[in-house]
């Protein structure tokens, strides 16, 4: 039963993992250093996308300005045909290199871009897991999981809107206004006053409309937290006839994301509808002018052509950045809200200073312990519990007594107010996480599993256990047999959260797990609640072969579970009101002895002998 700090992994390995979380926390709300965060991972291969583009967007330009000199090389082609010669070959070249950049901006981008969201991904996965069990108590985790995807989907969204639908455009309007003041420097300066003034117009109103855009990323997160609760709780929904209910909730849902969307996409409508206006009638200006010019002779046809293509270029560049920069806005705003709920400050992270556990006896304290819930009365009281090395205790008492929740500070889930609870001597807050969760095996009462085989439930506690240890415990829990009755065996997938499996077979595989991860602490949250008689018999004598040479507290309802037990532990109301052997309690007045009248023992049974 040694207990391998992190799994192997190095302090270095920790405090970098440390160090990445609090650095993570100073993004929320901060989208735009967010995206920098992972596109600095990646420079030079943004930088040759840009580079790409830079370069594609250069050739494109030349190559209206290749067609000027094509048009005006044409006149005097027949008598002097090698000057059209020059220009054809210019601008063949030129529009071969166009496509050629594009075509390496996307595939080095088609690269990239995926490497940036997975790098997002992982890190917000590795961020949201570091969060203390009552962050999650408090949020669907339907609503956490799109917000993770949210928050990779919209940084590649704006890093290919920027890419393709933003750059290209900004650097076609400078590019285009160089080249018109080439022929004309009034034309360009007025092209540059009137491209500010829209654009800065469009500013003011996309940022007006910021709090839609963030109303709709809210509306959206919010139903597929009502997609995943409803989903995984179908049977419960079925059983009460609810999906009526749940359809009118589920559409009362859905009409505020419609609507909210609506609104959203209808003012970024409204601002491309004003810019459209704004944009034909100028394109006409410009048109207008350059012809006027041709027919004072101050322009040739090629420049006529090339004007007014370049005009048409910077207008319409212009509402094309005016469109992108709309929608970036809206991606930037779900980003922001997405990483405002994913990376608030974790309420109990890992001290920088923590040690691994050394447990060399596995002994449980708790030390004056005072602990509530937010906005509810203590549930423990200046708790003083000590449990030597090997013993066994069982926790009884009514409901809400705080038996559970002495397991869940014991585990580390919450801080105390105040006191300590200590293994082995040491304070577990000043632990590595991954010590202290080596240190201890559960069963709990609502098993889960994941939605995978069996064998990788199994050795979820300990992935290195080979095939023979795996079947070894699965006969010590007693669950060998059902598990190769069925057409897969071990490689059976359980279904989500074990649905295909009924509750005392996933109490079984529990047992068997904890059995193979071979902790020198035990808990048993009521772990015989979901068998029959006739199971609990069986399984009675698998948690025996599990509790030898550990140290065990258990939470028992089913007074059974704990006779044979050392110590019974009786809470009531946040203190200990009774604590003794079973017999010994059974023979005094008190919560022990009702408990036992009404489950029809009014004696422990003798202790079995099983070794």
């Amino acid at each position: 039963m040694d207990v391998v700090d992190d799994g192997g992994s190095s302090r270095a390995s920790r405090v970098r993992r440390r160090r990445r979380s609090r650095v993570l926390s100073r993004y929320a709300g901060r989208p735009i250093r967010l995206i920098w965060r992972y596109v600095a991972r990646h420079k030079t291969a943004h930088s040759l996308v840009l580079l790409s583009v830079f370069a594609a967007v250069a050739c494109a330009l030349a190559s209206q300005y290749g067609i000027r000199n094509l048009i005006d090389a044409l006149p005097t082609g027949r008598a002097h045909p090698e000057g059209v010669i020059r220009a054809f070959t210019i601008l063949v070249a030129l529009i071969f290199a166009d496509n050629l950049f594009w075509r390496i901006a996307g595939w080095i981008s088609a690269r990239t871009f995926v490497a940036v969201t997975g790098d997002i991904r992982r890190e917000m996965f590795d961020y949201l897991a570091g969060h203390a069990p009552s962050f999650f108590s408090d949020k669907q985790p339907g609503v956490l999981s799109s917000r993770i995807s949210a928050t990779a989907n919209a940084v590649y969204t704006v890093e290919n809107t920027i890419a393709w639908t933003t750059l290209p455009p900004s650097l076609t309007v400078i590019g285009s206004i160089g080249l018109v003041a080439a022929v004309s420097v009034p034309m360009s300066l007025t092209l540059v006053a009137i491209s500010g003034v829209l654009a800065f117009c469009l500013f003011l109103l996309a940022r007006n409309g910021k709090s839609r855009h963030e109303a709709f990323a809210r509306q959206a997160a919010s139903v597929d937290g009502e997609l995943v609760d409803v989903i995984g709780n179908m049977g419960l929904v079925r059983a009460f006839c609810a999906m009526l209910v749940e359809g009118r909730r589920f559409d009362a849902h859905l009409a505020a994301e419609t609507d909210s969307r609506k609104r959203s996409l209808l003012y970024l409508e409204k601002l491309r509808l004003l810019h459209a206006i704004a944009t034909s009638i100028l394109s006409a200006c410009v048109l207008g002018w350059t012809v006027w010019l041709w027919s004072e002779g101050r322009a040739t046809t090629g420049d006529v052509v090339l004007i007014g293509s370049l005009g048409f270029s910077i207008l319409h560049g212009s509402r094309d950045i005016a469109v992108a920069f709309v929608d970036l806005t809206q991606h930037v705003a779900r980003l922001g809200e997405a990483s405002e709920t994913l990376l608030i400050p974790h309420s109990m992270p890992e001290l920088t200073k923590a040690t691994p556990l050394d447990v060399k006896r596995a002994t449980v304290d708790f030390d004056n312990v005072t602990f509530a819930y937010p906005g509810r009365r203590p549930v423990l009281d200046r708790l003083d519990l000590h449990i030597e090395a090997g013993e066994r205790v069982g926790l009884v008492g009514p409901s809400g007594a705080g038996k559970s929740t002495v397991l869940a500070l014991l585990q580390h889930f919450y801080e105390p107010g105040s006191g300590y609870v200590r293994i082995s001597g040491e304070d577990i807050s000043q632990v590595t996480v991954q010590s202290l969760q080596a240190a201890i095996s559960i069963v709990p009462q609502d098993v889960t599993l994941l939605h995978r085989s069996l064998l990788e439930n199994i050795r979820y506690g300990r992935p290195d256990a080979s095939d023979a240890d795996v079947r070894r415990a699965c006969e010590d829990a007693h669950c060998l047999d059902f598990i190769m009755a069925m057409p897969d065996g071990l490689n059976t997938v359980a279904g989500d959260r074990g649905a295909k499996l009924s509750g005392g077979q996933r109490q079984r595989i529990a047992i068997a797990r904890a059995i193979l991860k071979d902790s020198p602490i035990l808990l048993l949250d009521e772990a015989t609640s979901a068998l029959d008689t006739a199971s609990e018999i069986a399984i009675q004598a698998a948690l025996e072969r599990l509790m030898k040479n550990r140290t065990v507290v258990a939470i028992a309802h089913r007074l059974s579970t704990v006779q044979s037990f050392d110590r019974i532990v009786v809470l009531n109301r946040g203190h200990i009101v009774q604590e003794g052997p079973p017999a010994e309690l059974a023979a005094v007045p008190g919560i022990y002895r009702d408990m036992l009248v009404r489950q029809g023992r009014r004696t422990p049974a003798p202790r079995p002998d099983l070794m």
